[in-house]
């Protein structure tokens, strides 16, 4: 994509999607993919307890310079979320207080940028959650074009204007616009799975039982032990196989 192109319009998500999938969590959003969408694990929020989920708003920069973070601004619409790629590795800090403010008023939800942000105290105070590479104090400039709205690698992951960034403390996940429904529904199912495994654990249930791991354990040759010499001893014997452990009383 030619340097200097700023895409005006892009699909976006109603609010209620991007609460469910907010209340799901980056994890479980995670999962009801398939195990995919997550950015790389050092992109972390400058503050604990933020969780978000909005529209991305796509910005390339270059290393030193965020020029574009300016142009992109009076294209957000509330319930976005700024993602910021860079053309290469770089660790400045590129989104401070001012931006932060220009931003909020138009009703961003927050910031994942693969650089630096500064100004962090501010950021916290406002309550403007930002993930990012790092934070540095060192400033930009504002010289080069980029791309606003375009496709970007972002921590190691693609995103299209449009699609759904879920964020909070675990992480980054990425939803493509046309798979949101169908993320919605697995996230669903997922959190009432594990709502009712949360309830037998709970009453002292063991993982082991609930997803019935022991025949398999088995299988692949675990074996328990009363003690360290007896397993030291028995070389060439059976063993009693993890299914009826001496060591673990049984469930009901």
């Amino acid at each position: 994509m030619k340097m200097g192109t700023v895409i005006r319009t892009i699909p976006r998500r109603s609010r209620e999607a991007l609460r469910e999938l907010a209340a799901a969590g980056s994890a479980t959003v995670h999962e009801a993919m398939g195990r995919a969408g997550l950015m790389r694990p050092y992109m972390r929020p400058i503050y604990p307890g933020a969780r978000i989920a909005g529209n991305a708003v796509t910005v390339l920069v270059h290393p030193g310079d965020n020029w574009m973070i300016h142009v992109a601004v009076e294209l957000c619409q509330p319930g976005d979320v700024l993602v910021v790629a860079v053309s290469a590795e770089h660790c400045d800090g590129m989104f401070g207080e001012l931006l932060a403010t220009s931003y909020q008023a138009r009703g961003v939800v927050g910031l994942v940028i693969d650089a630096g942000v500064r100004d962090v105290a501010e950021l916290t105070a406002m309550r403007f959650p930002a993930w990012s590479r790092c934070i540095s104090a060192k400033g930009t400039i504002k010289s080069a074009l980029g791309n606003v709205n375009t496709p970007v690698i972002c921590a190691g992951m693609l995103v299209h204007g449009g699609d759904v960034v879920v964020a909070d403390d675990d992480g980054v996940a990425v939803v493509p616009h046309a798979h949101v429904d169908a993320t919605i529904l697995a996230a669903r199912q997922r959190i009432e799975r594990e709502t009712n495994k949360r309830a037998r654990l709970a009453a002292g249930e063991l993982g082991l039982d609930i997803e019935k791991m022991r025949l398999r354990l088995e299988a692949l040759g675990l074996r328990y032990y009363e003690t360290l010499e007896d397993a030291r001893t028995s070389e060439g014997e059976e063993a009693a196989p993890c299914a009826t452990p001496a060591v673990l009383p049984s469930v009901k």
